[in-house]
């Protein structure tokens, strides 16, 4: 049976808008990030889940507000350690952030996650969501850019940071019944 299969990045957050590290950190939307997603158009889900943290419930709730939320914790955001709730321009001296920089982003975040570490998580918690949907047949997910960009370089390879999405945008691709990803587009979700 094939599947349909939307990842959707949660709505912005004050974090976002002041473009800081919010991995583990549990910020809420600000207003202008709920209405964003009230604005858009998602499509509809037969089941509908999520990372545990606030921002991307509440997204669910907005954008399925008569579906049952599953939460699956491991689809959480990246564990950015020291630099949570900082921005680029308060690291821009910091030397564990210039050799973070230097290592293409592949060290582990002092303190925090490497990607292969949050990337291993996110894809153990997509397995679950895989089993978890059954017969469902068209299944969303709301979740973060990271968790995203590590579904993605996992299933259909490629450099991580381009499959970088905004706040309330993300990607739909399809599970054939012989168990191949395939039709990845990108999706605004405008009306």
């Amino acid at each position: 049976m094939d599947k349909t299969i939307t990842l959707i990045r949660h709505g912005k957050t004050a974090g976002n808008i002041e473009k800081r590290y919010i991995g583990v950190t549990d910020e809420q939307l600000c207003l202008s990030g709920e209405d964003e997603i009230k604005m858009r158009h998602y499509p509809s889900a037969d089941i509908v889940f999520s990372s545990p943290l606030a921002r991307c419930v509440r997204t669910g709730e907005i954008i399925y507000p008569h579906s049952h939320i599953i939460i699956i914790d491991e689809l959480r955001e990246t564990d950015f350690g020291n630099f949570e709730g900082k921005n680029y321009l308060e690291l821009s001296k910091d030397r564990g952030y210039i050799e973070w920089i230097q290592s293409g982003g592949l060290a582990p975040f002092p303190g925090g996650e490497s990607r292969e570490q949050a990337s291993k998580r996110v894809m153990s918690g997509f397995k679950k969501l895989i089993e978890m949907s059954g017969e469902k047949k068209h299944i969303s997910a709301i979740v973060h850019g990271g968790t995203i960009m590590s579904i993605l370089c996992t299933l259909f390879e490629g450099d991580y940071y381009s499959y970088h999405v905004e706040n309330g945008e993300g990607y739909t691709f399809d599970l054939s019944s012989n168990g191949l990803f395939h039709g990845l587009r990108t999706r605004s979700f405008l009306r």
